[in-house]
């Protein structure tokens, strides 16, 4: 989600005078009536932006252009230095004969699909549809239409507000930020973050946390999480908002989404699951002067078995909400795009709830509701009146606005929020800064998974000699900018590096990248160096009131213990002392929405490990990193004897980290993506910059397919530094006894016949393959295992080169005490096995033999077998 105040272009005057056909190809020429702008009153710029017309309004755009001004432009000085070009012309200005200058050169690159269906109301939703169409069928048009806009200002401090109704008791709904928690309030936790839950590939743990985290939205009086991310996947290795996700793996992140949602759903709040769909870089998500946003083009095989993935797991747990997303798709805007949100989501995937937009990502009146967008961004869009007169003037059914009201009030009846649920917005003050009702939203039971979260997702990548875990130190020495609090955690307003994550980073970069209305633009700086990271930037940062750094538990532990410490988090060529048992040099990788980042490493901590290595035989790296960091510059150096990937912890960092340096926990963190030797390893390392003839229309060719990251390395065979699914632990294992048990069915139909349910059809579930195997720890501490299972489509379908070597279709986490053996199940369903066959427009169960991998990583694999299908 993104607050950007950009002023919106389309020409509103041409409104419903716009074919159909037309507002099917471009979410960006169809307004909303044929009614002159003019005629609504105040000017120009305030009927664009709703938001400008308070006092509030107007002093946060006055503040945002002159923090742009004063310095933010230097974050635009510096575009990637790699890129994966998705221009096809590449050079030129763009000023050429040929040069693309209307959105009609790509009319029909995305098929129109309509009309938008209607909320079936089937299965589990039954109840709360009934409900739902009791309530709206008492609904004035007025009342519906108020469903569908909210309100731009508010006296609370949630993202969004829809107002109440009281005459048919409609309580209103407050939207908030975000995935990893509740965003710019206090009295909350600071959750792990998505990358972290993904490296902890721990799907109870992921349950556990959105529970909790679920139960403080509620208690604040949200009605609707915005979140989880399962998109970006994370095709582009420096976009700036992968960390948020779980894994570049669409199976990973899809099974800790179905987790994530059914917890947070579980107490009653509304899950957004965003940003639909293939919204993988942060450079031109925006449309921005004479430049449209980025145009992700992708087809269709790739689209259902990796970017969909996760998306219809989502829906499968019962998502209420899916938000759409900022950029084109196929050429047409994510948040008007009819193939993705009336033929993909609602149609194939049987979705029941309600689409809204991210944050000024509609750009159309009449050619979004069509597509099938359900709420506006609350506050600020091109409906309220228009939409009245719209349909008014028969160029959007008042049919189509039944069923915005419809699934919007249904999802609120599936969450029981009908009941017992706390005023919108009841814990979320408009100004922290000013007296106000302290609602104290955390709940100590949850406590141990804030910890266990933040341990699990820590991943061992290098132990030479056991160097770890620490055996009582004599003496210690601690370097590097990471190890520390950042000197200010004070909420400082709306516009504060606290409310959006940034205190530890560059808060004039990171406006000029957040709020400039997309223009492509990627971060100068790599590192947050003003202290550690607990979660990356932007609308999914975490409100921290309460954190623990590794600096503190360092002391702490070194306290109890009796240990001298000697520190320096300044100096890049620090003395170190030649008596230190250890010394452990804290780095990140820091990222944030609004920018991508500028590099996979960088010379200024490489240096600095480099340098204290070179002085002290038993070197520690620790690296909170917000994405993948490449570590080629100082890995192989002979005194680096540890390296921990400590991702995005949330508040409980630094106990964590300790608990695992000194043994009080066993690392059973695995890395939910690849770590290659070098940059130009990867399919797609930056984001794709507007070339040639497409200067005005950036566009991003797909033309990878499926293959992104493991998937990429095993069909090119090429040997990464720490593979997919990879991490050390304090002990050993081993696998044994593989076993793989077709369904009882004898004959596999090729093709799902099932109803649709939500997900998809409902055979696609039914599970036909069942592989169970040994798991032992061979080792003298008691610890938890990731065993994975690969599969291997048949020969015929891999001979086409469309089909990964190998990929991900299960995992478990046994926790196994020493020298005991514990059994771990997978199933595979008719999905797990099944590639999206494009001529039939279903999935095919291929016929021939599969082949079965179960291991410790996507490279450890010892145990093997096959089925025949």
């Amino acid at each position: 989600m993104a607050r950007s105040f950009k002023e919106e272009q389309e020409d509103e005057s041409a409104a419903a005078a716009v074919p159909l056909h037309e507002t099917a190809r471009n979410g960006k020429t169809a307004g909303a009536t044929t009614t002159a702008a003019g005629q609504q009153g105040g000017s120009w710029l305030t009927r664009k932006v709703p938001f400008l017309r308070s006092r509030r309004g107007k002093v946060i755009t006055v503040i945002v252009i002159l923090l742009i001004i004063g310095g933010g432009l230097a974050g635009l000085a510096a575009l990637p230095k790699n890129h994966h070009d998705g221009g096809a012309d590449g050079g030129g200005d763009g000023t050429a004969a040929d040069a693309i200058t209307s959105d009609e050169h790509f009319y029909g690159e995305s098929p129109a699909v309509y009309p938008s269906p209607s909320m079936a109301g089937t299965g589990t939703w039954a109840e709360a549809f009934k409900k739902a169409q009791t309530l709206v069928s008492s609904m004035t048009l007025a009342e519906k239409l108020k469903l569908t806009s909210g309100t731009a200002v508010s006296r609370n401090g949630c993202s969004g507000v829809i107002p109440a109704i009281g005459r048919v008791n409609f309580t209103g709904l407050c939207l908030s930020d975000a995935g990893n928690g509740l965003r710019n309030t206090d009295f909350v936790s600071s959750w792990p973050s998505g990358i972290h839950v993904g490296a902890s590939w721990n799907k109870a743990l992921a349950r556990e946390r959105g529970e909790g985290m679920g139960g403080e939205f509620r208690t604040k009086g949200v009605n609707v999480l915005l979140g989880p991310v399962v998109g970006p996947v994370g095709r582009v290795v420096l976009s700036g908002r992968n960390w948020e996700g779980f894994s570049v793996d669409p199976y990973l992140t899809g099974s800790l989404a179905f987790e994530t949602i059914t917890a947070i759903q579980g107490v009653g709040v509304i899950t957004s699951t965003k940003h639909f769909i293939g919204n993988e870089q942060e450079t031109n998500r925006n449309p921005f002067g004479d430049v449209e946003s980025v145009s992700s083009n992708i087809d269709d095989r790739t689209m259902h078995e990796l970017y969909l993935w996760p998306f219809q797991d989502a829906v499968h747990a019962g998502t209420g909400n899916i938000m759409c997303s900022y950029n084109r798709v196929n050429n047409s805007y994510g948040c008007a795009n009819s193939k993705i949100l009336n033929g993909l989501l609602k149609s194939e995937l049987g979705f029941q709830g309600f689409v809204v937009s991210d944050w000024l990502a509609q750009h159309a009146g009449v050619a979004t509701a069509l597509a099938g967008m359900d709420m506006t961004m609350p506050g600020i869009g091109l409906w309220g009146p228009k939409l009245t007169e719209a349909v008014a003037n028969g160029s959007v059914p008042e049919s189509r606005i039944d069923d915005m009201a419809l699934r919007t009030m249904a999802a609120w009846y599936q969450m029981g929020q009908n009941k017992d649920f706390p005023k919108p917005g009841i814990g979320m003050p408009d100004d922290m800064n000013k007296p106000h009702t302290i609602v104290d939203a955390r709940n100590s039971t949850f406590r141990s998974t804030l910890l266990d979260g933040a341990v699990e997702g820590h991943v061992l990548v290098k132990n030479t000699n056991n160097a770890l875990p620490l055996k009582e130190p004599k003496l210690l020495s601690l370097f590097g900018y990471s190890a520390k609090n950042p000197d200010q955690n004070q909420p400082g307003g709306l516009l504060s590096p606290w409310t959006f994550g940034v205190s530890s980073s560059n808060f004039t970069e990171f406006t000029a990248g957040f709020f400039n209305g997309g223009t492509y633009s990627t971060g100068t700086d790599p590192l947050a160096v003003n202290g550690t990271i607990y979660s990356g930037g932007g609308s999914g940062a975490t409100s921290q009131s309460l954190t623990v750094s590794p600096f503190d538990a360092m002391v702490a532990q070194a306290y109890d213990d009796g240990t001298a410490l000697f520190w320096d988090f300044v100096a890049g060529e620090p003395n170190v002392n030649p008596m230190s048992d250890a010394c452990i040099v804290f780095g990140n990788a820091y990222a944030t929405e609004g920018a991508d980042r500028p590099g996979t490493q960088d010379a200024y901590t490489d240096n600095l490990i480099k340098h204290v290595a070179d002085q002290c035989a038993n070197t520690i790296v620790v690296l909170h990193n917000a994405g993948i960091r490449l570590v080629d510059g100082f890995v192989d150096h002979p005194n680096v004897t540890a390296l921990i990937f400590a991702h995005l912890p949330g508040e409980a960092s630094g106990k964590a980290l300790v608990s695992i340096l000194y043994g009080k926990a066993n690392p059973s963190g695995k890395l939910p993506y690849t770590i290659a030797k070098k940059e130009s390893e990867y399919p797609v390392v930056g984001p794709d910059l507007p070339t040639g003839k497409y200067k005005r229309f950036p566009q991003s060719n797909f033309t990878e397919g499926v293959f992104i990251d493991y998937r990429h390395f095993d069909a090119r065979n090429i040997t990464p530094r720490y593979e997919f699914g990879f991490g050390l632990s304090y002990s050993t294992f081993s696998y044994g006894n593989l076993t793989v048990q077709k369904s009882e069915m004898t004959e596999f139909a090729q093709f799902p016949s099932g109803e649709i349910v939500e997900g998809g059809q409902k055979d696609l579930w039914d599970v036909l393959v069942t592989v169970s195997a040994d798991v032992t720890n061979t080792g003298e501490v008691d610890g938890a295992e990731v065993a994975q299972l690969y599969v291997q489509l048949p020969s015929s379908s891999s001979a086409e080169g469309l089909t990964p070597v190998r990929q991900l279709r299960g995992f478990e986490k046994p926790f196994i005490n020493a020298t005991q053996t514990a059994r771990v199940e997978f199933q595979l369903t008719r999905r797990d096995l099944s590639i999206w066959d494009v001529e039939r427009q279903s999935w095919s169960l291929e016929r021939g033999e599969y082949g079965v991998f179960v291991g410790g990583s996507s490279r450890d694999l010892p145990l093997v077998g096959k089925v025949t299908v």
